[in-house]
């Protein structure tokens, strides 16, 4: 009884084949990977949806890009492993921008009026004469922070927009945002 040595499972290789369009080694790097590399999405991303997602976005760029896949750079399977972690990287980083905030809170925002006409560092509060039952709460944030909630949920502008604006840091931005929501929660309860 003879057996034959298990051949390895050639990531490079098919990687190559991909690049020259063959669809049959991506099904057999899907096959290989899957279960893999939905653990690293789903490690990253927290959430069995969106790491299902960041896994097909994945191997589509892993078709997509393929040609550039350089072994003499590192393994097919780290390749792949980076391209599924910086997805996923860039779901939570995408999902951070949005803040949650309590229904009754944002009605109140809505209600608040039209956004500014001006995107400039004067004081977005200012030009909201009417904000109903935040009125109080809104006016104990200063301005960074106000200006910030106000530029994120009225004008529904993204973190790096806001940074943009107000010629701030992104973290700061972030800080300001997370800071400013949780006194109005505070400020309302």
């Amino acid at each position: 009884m003879s057996s034959q040595p298990l051949q390895p499972f050639d990531h490079n290789a098919l990687l190559q084949a991909c690049a020259q369009g063959q669809r049959s080694a991506l099904q057999q790097l899907y096959e290989r990977e899957c279960r893999f590399l939905m653990g690293v999405a789903l490690r990253i991303v927290r959430d069995n949806a969106a790491a299902e997602d960041v896994l097909q976005d994945a191997f589509v760029n892993i078709w997509n890009k393929a040609a550039s896949f350089d072994p003499l750079r590192g393994e097919g399977r780290g390749w792949m492993c980076s391209i599924v972690r910086h997805g996923a990287l860039d779901a939570v980083r995408s999902s951070a921008r949005t803040v949650s905030v309590e229904e009754e809170t944002m009605d109140a925002l809505l209600e608040a009026g039209d956004p500014p006409e001006s995107a400039d560092m004067l004081d977005a509060f200012e030009r909201r004469s009417t904000l109903g039952r935040l009125d109080d709460c809104m006016s104990r944030l200063d301005v960074a922070k106000r200006n910030c909630v106000l530029f994120a949920y009225i004008d529904g502008c993204t973190h790096a927009e806001i940074a943009e604006r107000l010629n701030a840091p992104l973290g700061s931005v972030k800080a300001w945002i997370r800071r400013g929501v949780a006194s109005l929660k505070e400020c309302m309860a």
